[in-house]
C-alpha cells in the first residue's frame, strides 16, 4: 500500500522547507490516492514539470515509493507548463499540483531510469 498522497506532500514540502528550498500546495487534490504533478520555477521565467511516472519504472521491492518522470529535458516557458497542468486537471480533477522555486534547480524528487 502506498502512503496516501496528503501525508506524501507534507513529507516533501517539509523536506524542500529543510534545504531552504521554497515550495507550496497550489491545488489539493484527493487526499488518499490523488497524483502528483510537481512544478520547478526557476525564476527566469522557466520550469520543469515533474509528473507520476509509469507504472513500468515502479521497483517491484519498494511499490510504496511515489516515483517522477521529468517531462522535458530541458527548462521550458512556465506558460507551456501551466497549459499543461490545466489540461491535466480537465482530464483528471483529483490531482495534487505542488510548485517549487529554486534558481539552482533542485527538487529533491527521486527520479525514475529511463
Amino acid at each position: 500500500m502506498r502512503i496516501k498522497s496528503n501525508i506524501w506532500v507534507a513529507a516533501y514540502l517539509r523536506r524542500c522547507q529543510t534545504e531552504n528550498i521554497f515550495g507550496v500546495v497550489r491545488r489539493r487534490g484527493a487526499e488518499e490516492a490523488g497524483a502528483i504533478f510537481v512544478k520547478l520555477a526557476l525564476l527566469d521565467g522557466n520550469a520543469l514539470l515533474f509528473t507520476p511516472a509509469p507504472q513500468t519504472a515502479y521497483d517491484e521491492d519498494r511499490p510504496v515509493d511515489r516515483v517522477f518522470s521529468q517531462v522535458t529535458a530541458a527548462p521550458v516557458a512556465e506558460q507551456v507548463v501551466e497549459d499543461r497542468l490545466a489540461k491535466e486537471i480537465r482530464f483528471d480533477s483529483d490531482i495534487w499540483i505542488v510548485e517549487i522555486e529554486d534558481r539552482a534547480g533542485r527538487h529533491l524528487l527521486d527520479l525514475a531510469r529511463p
